[in-house]
């Protein structure tokens, strides 16, 4: 069954990462690491109940959580509305990171800003598969790296691509194991990195794999591309590589 696999998968990368947090944290990498997958696990692991089963062979690839939308709810490009409205799921307490920064508080489900890039996600795939279950029949939504990382007194969301040292390279190592983990437990047969990142990540990871990876841009409004032609440009690229 993939979803006792997938769960069983994650469940390690969890426990993996909190040690690679603290080890990130010492080095001085970054000031403060959040791991969703351990304060938000209850979501997390009721997010991969209603998506690991459905028959995807498509695997979407993220970077790693923001603190608008995976590290408050656990979910890959969470959403406020989306979570609630097109995943169904509320109702479940989320934890707090094991050292919260002031600037970044985690309110969970009921987080009263809505993370750009998650509706971008999921309302493009609301509109073109329609409902969850529509969805999950044809993708399955999964980030590479678990931890989000900030620095500094305003903690600021650091991306995995720009730290750097041996915790660093060890982290993204295991990512690419859990990516391959993945991969072989839905059998799919397809990965879309979503940004430049992820996408170099999978085609090294899945190297030699009968696996195809494909690319397209990243939703974050911070991207020229994602904005441009008010996001129609940035719909279109995706659409172009949905199964």
């Amino acid at each position: 069954m993939s979803v006792a696999d997938l769960l069983v998968s994650a469940s390690s990368l969890r426990d993996d990462s909190e040690e690679f947090a603290v080890d990130l944290v010492r080095e001085g990498s970054v000031d403060c690491v959040y791991n969703p997958l351990m304060y938000a696990w209850d979501v997390h692991k009721r997010y991969i109940e209603i998506s690991g089963d459905r028959g995807a062979k498509t695997v979407m690839l993220g970077m790693n959580p923001g603190p608008h939308g995976m590290g408050q709810m656990g979910i890959p490009f969470a959403a406020t509305s989306m979570v609630r409205d097109l995943l169904g799921i509320s109702g479940i307490p989320v934890g707090q990171p094991s050292k919260p920064h002031p600037k970044r508080p985690v309110i969970g489900l009921e987080y009263p800003r809505e993370e750009v890039s998650g509706t971008r996600v999921w309302g493009l795939l609301s509109d073109t598969y329609g409902g969850s279950d529509s969805i999950f029949e044809k993708v399955f939504l999964v980030n590479h790296c678990p931890l989000m990382l900030l620095d500094g007194e305003r903690a600021t969301n650091v991306t995995p691509d720009k730290i750097s040292g041996p915790t660093a390279r060890s982290l993204l190592e295991r990512c690419d194991e859990h990516l391959i983990e993945v991969v072989r437990i839905l059998d799919a047969d397809a990965v879309i990195g979503i940004g430049k990142f992820a996408e170099r990540r999978a085609s090294a990871a899945l190297a030699g794999m009968d696996v195809e990876v494909r690319g397209c841009w990243h939703p974050s409004p911070a991207s020229p591309l994602a904005n441009r032609n008010g996001g129609r440009d940035w719909r279109e690229n995706v659409s172009s590589v949905l199964p």
